[in-house]
């Protein structure tokens, strides 16, 4: 698999929302509105966690309105954007990390620790979906991979009948190129169950890496 900048952020969506359903009693903090769901199911079965999954909507969506404002606000001080960013993703996955390490495991979803743990997350993949949206827009997604699956199945679709040799080399390369950001966040799924079974959550020292490397990637590719 090739890793690029979009690949890897798709890995490390995939991680820190296994990682963080599976330590924040049920939150995700990529998906967001999959909290729908798992809010519901927090109030029927009477489960710990509401709380966080309800606040976790607004609290993405205002990160992502700060990082649209700040975007536009960085070149002025002569600072690039999506690094910054990137940066600015790392830096909290680093404080969710030290949080989760010095207060988990939490038994209680909606304690203050895992509330400030869960909410930190959720801003730092809020930064990282607004920045893929501003300058990765044609990029398959990072952190939701429905729509994704959905057109690769219509491309497959596609290439099994009569295309257009245009139409099926645009296809192919779409299908490559949505086949790799769902087979990477597949395994960052896969590697955060799998850390966080013998790890608990000791897990989440990984995300900071694959932030870092990820702005190591963007400033090779600027280069």
């Amino acid at each position: 698999m090739k890793l690029d900048l979009p690949a890897l952020l798709s890995l490390n969506g995939g991680y820190v929302d296994t990682a963080g359903f599976l330590a924040l009693q049920g939150l995700f903090t990529a998906h967001v509105t999959g909290n729908f769901v798992t809010f519901g199911a927090a109030i029927v079965l009477g489960t710990s966690g509401a709380l966080a999954k309800l606040l976790a909507l607004p609290m993405f969506c205002l990160v992502v309105i700060v990082t649209r404002w700040l975007g536009r606000g960085l070149p002025r001080l002569g600072l690039p954007v999506l690094p910054t960013m990137l940066g600015l993703k790392v830096a909290l996955l680093i404080a969710g990390a030290a949080l989760a390490i010095r207060f988990g495991p939490f038994t209680n979803g909606d304690a203050w620790t895992a509330l400030a743990t869960g909410m930190v997350l959720v801003s730092a993949m809020a930064i990282q979906n607004a920045a893929h949206r501003i300058h990765l827009a044609s990029a398959p997604p990072t952190t939701l991979m429905t729509g994704t699956t959905t057109q690769i199945m219509i491309d497959v679709a596609d290439l099994i009948g009569d295309l257009p040799a245009e139409a099926r080399a645009a296809a192919r390369s779409r299908l490559v190129r949505m086949s790799i950001s769902v087979a990477s966040f597949a395994v960052g799924c896969a590697l955060a169950a799998t850390f966080y079974a013998f790890l608990n959550v000791w897990c989440f020292v990984v995300p900071p890496v694959l932030g870092l490397l990820s702005m190591a990637l963007r400033t090779t590719a600027a280069a």
